[in-house]
């Protein structure tokens, strides 16, 4: 069975001055030049004449990548690719992407590349770091449960040259934090099961220094958390729970509050309850915690880079089986803050787990909270998979939030969320409606019903999770399970709220 933790890391990435001689050819399996649809090869490029007969070959298009074997001991494969010099960082990424799956075409796996970003100006930061996370993604193995044949040699390093304005850290780091999303999200439920999700949280809170606490069933009972017990009511095993997993800086007060909390889905298997799914649709239901997947990585990945934010990440981890015991439409449960819910459809079941695990989230009163989850077929619908639903409370964590998805390469769609919307979901038994009847803005009314069970004076967004997988990939990443999430999360932390964090400490 697979593990429950990659083995794998991201290859190492060293930035180096100049470009490299024709005699350091021989130490890459591959060399990848990404140019700007406008520009020419420079001369000065090792086998320069030769990357020049290539770029003369064809008429240069956006996209457009093209390969040559130099002639060196090594046989070292050339990809060229092009790239518009005013591309988006989604574009950037898709094209990056390209160019990494060529790199692997028709050879054995490559061990060392080297990179070259031949563009001026403050876009060639990005222009590397988007090969490198296209490289890192295409040389990572997604968990296998096979037994034939040899796991394929993983790709060991990356060689950027002339990368003054590239953060290697953060790009190793952020790779890494993609990764860890698509390993946990591919797991096979039998082998993901709450227990290991459990098992796999320790073994990361003592690997990075995060705190640590589990609200087991009993706890939650305690709590009155009503509407995440209905869900996990159904299981045929006790061992659902909410993960609070907390990253404190240095020098941060320990009992402070935090300036985010990360909320995530965990829904380890979706049946759809009593509203049983059919099987086209259950089929990938062990993707629907890619949520709990990403606030996981990325108050890993923080900790790794130092973040000075406080940050706790909240998981809320269960099943929705069908069983005796699972529950059933027109039930009524109360949630952690009293608020009492006329269940419509037993397949609603993840604002029912993210309704108590807000609350817990909002009780630490941080200044910011954002969730994550793959929770309607309509934001879907309406986005398709390429890119995912934005809801957003203020007007500054919309702006932030969309400056952070737009440099990151994920792209997100800000919806509106207006209060008439409530009347949809009113009910006249309980307080609210899970749902609506019909499926029509359920992405909409969804984040109406969460809403309740954030505080008013906490800053909120809830990202709708609708590229979590997508066949055929999705920008560098060529895997159906994508990790979109990680590096919008982490760009939202450290390049927009880091900020005021900043701001405040120097005060």
């Amino acid at each position: 069975m697979p593990p429950l933790l990659p083995s794998e890391r991201p290859p190492r990435l060293t930035l180096r001055h100049g470009i490299p001689g024709r005699r350091e050819l021989d130490r890459y399996d591959a060399l990848l030049l990404l140019l700007p649809t406008d520009g020419r090869p420079s001369r000065a490029l090792p086998e320069g004449r030769h990357w020049q007969l290539l770029h003369s070959s064809a008429p240069v298009s956006h996209g457009a990548v093209r390969t040559m074997s130099f002639d060196n001991t090594r046989h070292t494969l050339g990809v060229m690719g092009h790239c518009r010099a005013d591309a988006e960082p989604f574009e950037v990424l898709r094209v990056a992407g390209l160019m990494a799956q060529r790199a692997w075409a028709d050879r054995p796996p490559p061990r060392r590349i080297a990179v070259i970003v031949q563009i001026t100006g403050n876009r060639r930061g990005p222009w590397q770091e988007a090969l490198y996370a296209a490289l890192a993604a295409r040389a990572f193995s997604l968990p296998s449960a096979r037994t034939a044949g040899p796991a394929p040699k993983p790709l060991l390093a990356v060689d950027v040259y002339g990368a003054a304005a590239l953060d290697a850290t953060r790009a190793e780091r952020t790779a890494e934090a993609n990764n860890l999303v698509r390993h946990l999200v591919a797991l096979p439920p039998n082998v993901l099961d709450a227990t290991g999700y459990r098992r796999l949280l320790a073994t990361l809170a003592r690997r990075h220094g995060l705190r640590l606490r589990w609200y087991g069933e009993p706890a939650l009972q305690r709590l009155g958390a009503g509407a995440f017990l209905a869900v996990s009511r159904g299981n045929a095993r006790r061992d659902a729970g909410i993960a609070h997993l907390s990253y404190r800086p240095r020098r941060a007060a320990r009992g402070g509050a935090p300036d985010v909390a990360l909320v995530g889905k965990g829904i380890l298997f979706d049946t759809g309850g009593t509203n049983l799914k059919p099987h086209r649709s259950m089929l990938d239901m062990h993707t629907d915690m890619a949520g709990s997947a990403v606030a996981l990585a990325t108050v890993v990945a923080a900790s790794q880079l130092r973040a000075p934010l406080a940050i706790d990440a909240w998981l809320a981890i269960s099943e929705n089986s069908i069983g005796p015991r699972a529950y059933r439409p027109q039930e009524v449960v109360r949630a952690m803050n009293g608020t009492t819910i006329q269940v419509i459809h037993s397949d609603a079941e993840g604002r029912m787990v993210l309704a108590d695990t807000l609350v817990l989230a909002s009780r630490q009163k941080p200044r910011v909270l954002v969730d994550f989850a793959t929770l309607t077929g309509a934001c879907v619908y309406a986005l398709t998979e390429r890119m995912s639903g934005l809801f957003a409370s203020t007007p500054e964590l919309a702006a932030q939030s969309l400056a952070a998805a737009t440099a990151s390469g994920e792209r997100l769609w800000q919806f509106p969320f207006p209060e008439d919307f409530d009347s949809d979901i009113d009910s006249g038994t309980a307080d609210i409606a899970q749902c609506a009847l019909e499926g029509k803005g359920d992405h909409i009314l969804a984040t109406r019903f969460l809403k309740r069970f954030v505080a008013e004076d906490i800053a909120w967004a809830h990202v709708d999770l609708s590229s979590a997988t997508r066949r055929g990939g999705l920008a560098h990443v060529p895997t159906e399970i994508t990790g979109f999430g990680a590096r919008f999360a982490l760009g939202l932390l450290l390049d927009q709220l880091e900020r005021p964090a900043k701001r405040a400490a120097r005060r």
